[in-house]
């Protein structure tokens, strides 16, 4: 049976071309097209964007991101043999899908989008979270992209979310809270991906913002977070002390008590900290 967009079924595509997922290239294929539709759903209206997808596989989600109106979809698939069935989407939408056989971390999709950019993905576990620290950290603000909806572990996409005093909460949550809303708009079981992962999976939504919630120089806020959570269960006096030869009394003139420990610190009170390390020098 055809699917919605004219394409085969998933099974079928994957059977055709011999793909198996693996493990080595962090991949697990998600085969339900109402559930990649459902994703490409949560970027929002697509039809005025160009759209960043990266490890499209056989190319579930790249549909979805088609069908549902995306201007132009650049899909960034190390794996070579993953081409074949993304040649044949292609083929089915003339001029909208284009395919580079590249590392993600290597590639400057600049070079073949134009704003506005939505950056839609599951993906690959072994590279999600270092590629969404780079989306979040760029040379200015705001970023090139409007917003990222991104699949991760759930384990992943709950320090993304996390809140202060929470197990979850680090620097990856500071990081995407400073400068984007950022919320779960969606969680799938393992049992809809072939091969299951042994954990759930979740998909984030983070919307650019204008301008950070509050001010401070990206790099010394992010080497305190860095610092702090590295050691979190140490005071701040303590796992801050290699940030600057007076950090205890820079605490304090921050307004932190130097025995509370980074997890139990606000972004906010991040943030002005980070300010004063910097007027400091």
């Amino acid at each position: 049976m055809a699917a919605l967009d004219g394409l085969p079924p998933l099974r079928e595509v994957i059977a055709t071309h011999g793909l198996s997922a693996k493990k080595a290239l962090g991949q697990n294929f998600l085969l339900d097209l109402n559930l990649t539709a459902k994703i490409a759903r949560q970027a929002g209206d697509l039809t005025a964007c160009d759209v960043l997808e990266i490890g499209p596989g056989p190319g579930g989600l790249t549909r979805g991101l088609l069908a549902s109106g995306a201007r132009r979809v650049l899909a960034v698939e190390k794996d070579a043999r993953c081409l074949p069935a993304l040649e044949e989407v292609a083929a089915h939408w003339p001029g909208r899908l284009t395919v580079l056989n590249a590392d993600a971390l290597e590639v400057d999709p600049l070079a073949h989008l134009t704003p506005p950019i939505r950056v839609v993905a599951n993906l690959p576990y072994n590279v999600g979270t270092e590629l969404l620290v780079r989306w979040l950290t760029p040379a200015a603000w705001p970023p090139v992209w409007s917003s990222l909806t991104l699949m991760f572990q759930r384990e992943v996409a709950d320090r993304i979310v996390a809140r202060p005093g929470s197990k979850a909460y680090g620097r990856l949550a500071l990081l995407a809270q400073w400068r984007c809303e950022a919320r779960i708009v969606l969680t799938l079981p393992p049992e809809a991906f072939t091969p299951p992962p042994k954990i759930s999976s979740a998909v984030v939504h983070l919307t650019a913002l204008p301008e950070p919630r509050f001010p401070a120089d990206p790099q010394v806020l992010s080497r305190l977070t860095a610092a702090g959570f590295n050691q979190r269960r140490k005071m701040l006096r303590a796992a801050l002390k290699g940030m600057h030869p007076r950090m205890e009394a820079l605490l304090e003139e921050a307004g932190i008590d130097p025995t509370r420990r980074a997890e139990t610190l606000s972004l906010e009170e991040f943030c002005r900290l980070a300010r004063v390390v910097a007027d400091a020098g």
